[in-house]
């Protein structure tokens, strides 16, 4: 089952009259013009997710193509339009994107479905980390930490002192990533907003959300059943923005 085990230039005067007297007049030597070479086009990309409880806007990471290249195909072809939902847990994350979940059945468990294709090779990133709002994809308990190539969830978490936060970083260190360890700003954001930092560095974070975070609140507050699965579905609908 994919369950959750568990980002005035200034210019000088430069006409001066050198001499009163005209020179004898010398070829004028252009100077090749230089091409400004173009900015380069950045590949992140929004999209939009509508729910009954509002709408979300989520920004794909470049730091993670596979899974953003997958995720863009997928809302292209409508994969996601529908779909449930279907594990809700208050104060850690809501997950969705099970394609059994389209037609299922009132309390039917879900979380078995894939797309078609294998799972995605894990993109892990130190500056892509699970602070409320980050989008990631779900995995069974794979030994390669590869993702399903369609459930993600969004965070909602909680706040996580500092102490906290040093277990998780000495966890990942002794996992094999010796030289991990959260910058000023990502404790800053785990002690203030929050999030589920002990799933960094084994849940591939892909994106986050820019717009719409209390969504996720409202969302993760309904009622569910035994397995997390709200009680009243909430289907999804995504589209590209750009």
């Amino acid at each position: 089952m994919r369950k959750i085990i568990l980002i005035a230039l200034s210019f000088g005067l430069i006409t001066t009259l050198l001499a009163q007297v005209k020179p004898a007049a010398k070829p004028v030597v252009k100077k090749p013009v230089t091409a400004t070479k173009a900015a380069p086009v950045s590949k992140e990309k929004l999209v939009e997710i509508k729910t009954d409880y509002g709408t979300m806007v989520v920004k794909l990471s470049d730091s993670a193509p596979l899974h953003r290249d997958n995720f863009i195909k997928l809302v292209k072809e409508g994969f996601y339009d529908s779909l449930l939902f279907h594990r809700v847990i208050q104060g850690f994350m809501i997950q969705g994107g099970d394609p059994q979940s389209k037609n299922a059945d009132s309390g039917v468990a879900l979380g078995m479905g894939d797309a078609p294709g294998g799972m995605i090779p894990a993109e892990f990133n130190t500056g892509l980390y699970h602070k409320k709002g980050a989008l990631a994809m779900a995995r069974t308990d794979n030994p390669e930490k590869a993702s399903s190539n369609c459930q993600f969830y969004i965070v909602e978490g909680k706040p996580a002192g500092n102490d906290f936060l040093n277990q998780v970083e000495c966890s990942v260190r002794q996992g094999g990533n010796a030289g991990f360890y959260y910058n000023d700003a990502q404790r800053k954001m785990y002690n203030t907003v929050g999030g589920t930092p002990f799933l960094d560095q084994n849940y591939t974070v892909f994106g986050e959300v820019i717009k719409g975070l209390e969504v996720i609140d409202k969302i993760a507050a309904v009622a569910k059943d035994d397995n997390y699965r709200p009680l009243k579905d909430i289907r999804m609908k995504m589209r590209m923005l750009n």
